[in-house]
């Protein structure tokens, strides 16, 4: 059927949403719009999970951008999971805040060897009791990183990036009852780490 103008009637739907693994395979053959629209489509969870893992809205800004970097760079080489491009984001996204955790850590041994500056006051002291949410979270991030490298995986993944247990069991490539196990010994050395605080 054809409309006024000669154009088919069905034409004028909007395409129904295409899946993330469409939208994949399309990317890794040069298409830019599919790349974008994944983009568009998780780039708000990529960015609050990089924000859960580093306690930083600049940081996460950075993790997030160079996540969806490396995706495009790779977009070739990946296997989408249940056809999601979430829990491949999510661990990109864990193993380069690691990464950026050990370097800052690196940088804050050198900086501890410099000689202590002259205490100047200003309106930093402000800002700084405005960030007491961030410090706890931060506090909260530095325990996850010291569990087990199971438990933390677990926990980055269904905690901090709210992925669920099955997709977190099939990214692992673990028993769901795994990660569940993982979680719950996590959690309860967690509270006992933050109750002794």
């Amino acid at each position: 059927m054809t409309g006024t103008v000669g154009v088919p009637v069905d034409s004028c739907e909007p395409p129904p949403d295409r899946s993330d693994t469409e939208l994949w395979r399309a990317a890794a053959g040069g298409d830019h719009p599919a790349f974008t629209e994944l983009f568009e489509r998780h780039v708000q969870s990529v960015w609050n999970h990089a924000y859960r893992l580093t306690g930083s809205w600049a940081s996460a800004e950075d993790l997030t951008s160079t996540t969806f970097l490396t995706a495009w760079r790779r977009r070739a080489d990946i296997t989408l999971i249940r056809d999601s491009a979430l829990p491949w984001l999510y661990t990109v996204a864990g193993n380069l805040a690691r990464s950026e955790h050990r370097s800052t850590g690196r940088r804050l041994r050198l900086v501890r060897r410099l000689p202590e500056p002259r205490s100047v006051s200003d309106h930093a002291d402000t800002v700084v009791d405005q960030l007491d949410g961030e410090d706890r979270l931060r506090q909260v991030l530095a325990l996850v990183a010291k569990l087990p490298k199971s438990q933390r995986q677990a926990v980055e993944l269904c905690l901090l990036g709210d992925l669920s247990f099955a997709d977190a069991a099939e990214l692992l490539g673990v028993a769901e009852v795994t990660v569940r196990a993982h979680i719950s010994r996590a959690r309860t050395q967690l509270r006992a780490a933050l109750e002794e605080k």
